[in-house]
């Protein structure tokens, strides 16, 4: 048995600021994925949990509690009776982390469907904890981490959109992505933290560069919808109309809409 790497890492250098991802044939027939690190190389499992264990047959923690708090339900037990302690949530921390790598690499081969699985699995282990876990702490752990996963979720539903030729659909996940960051942090009576958040800038900066992108049948649709609104004097959803047209960078200066009585039509945030 020969257990140095040197040879198999001199073979992949690992560099500086790079995120070297790449997929391999394990020996068991199965794709791996393999992350580049300074210290080695991680692998991880493609399904299920990245290390590839099952804890009690399951296929991760997280559905080993489920399944605990699912009996808990069928014999009679109410689903906010049902907690989990402080070891269950930081080994839950710790499988959270584990997808965490993976999602990020998968992200950086473009593999935006298991990108969106490992997202929503995690947001689900977030809830799990936010609901079950026996402790404070243990329920707000993982809290601050949300944006980032939600705003990774939306890039990678953004992305497959665009792979098949939808950016309208992708504009679309953006726009569900920035909706769900508002309302985690208006939930967190954090309003204001909402505009500073990098998320939130990172999905506009992708907005901004996906809506001239949208087909010419969009934009006609939405001059139509707008001329539909000024018509009926629905000025508010003709503020809206004409925000998304601007952020098409489509929009003339007839297309704006005319003052009502009473002073300009508001304009609601745009996310």
């Amino acid at each position: 048995m020969h257990y140095d790497l040197r040879q198999i890492l001199r073979e992949w250098p690992y560099e500086p600021g790079q995120l070297s991802v790449r997929m391999i044939q394990g020996d068991d027939g199965r794709p791996k994925l393999q992350l580049r690190v300074d210290l080695g190389i991680l692998q991880m499992e493609l399904a299920g949990r990245p290390d590839g264990r099952r804890p009690e047959g399951c296929e991760s923690l997280l559905e080993l509690c489920e399944t605990m708090l699912d009996e808990h339900v069928a014999t009679g037990g109410e689903p906010e009776d049902f907690n989990v302690d402080d070891d269950m949530c930081r080994r839950l921390r710790e499988e959270a982390v584990q997808y965490y790598h993976r999602y990020v690499a998968l992200f950086v081969l473009e593999e935006f469907d298991l990108v969106v699985r490992d997202t929503s699995r995690n947001l689900r282990l977030m809830e799990f904890c936010k609901e079950h876990a026996g402790s404070d702490d243990d329920r707000e752990a993982l809290e601050p981490f949300k944006p980032y996963v939600l705003m990774m979720r939306a890039r990678a539903l953004s992305g497959a959109a665009m792979e098949d030729d939808e950016p309208k659909a992708a504009l679309l996940a953006i726009d569900l992505g920035l909706d769900e960051i508002r309302a985690h942090f208006d939930e967190h009576d954090q309003p204001e933290a909402f505009e500073q958040s990098s998320e939130a800038q990172l999905l506009r900066s992708m907005r901004d560069a996906l809506a001239p992108k949208l087909p010419v049948t969009a934009r006609t649709e939405l001059q139509s919808r707008l001329r539909q609104a000024l018509d009926s004097e629905n000025y508010e959803l003709a503020a809206i109309l004409r925000d998304e047209l601007r952020l098409m960078g489509t929009q003339r200066p007839n297309d704006a809409p005319p003052t009502p009585p009473g002073g300009e039509p508001p304009t609601p945030p745009r996310a």
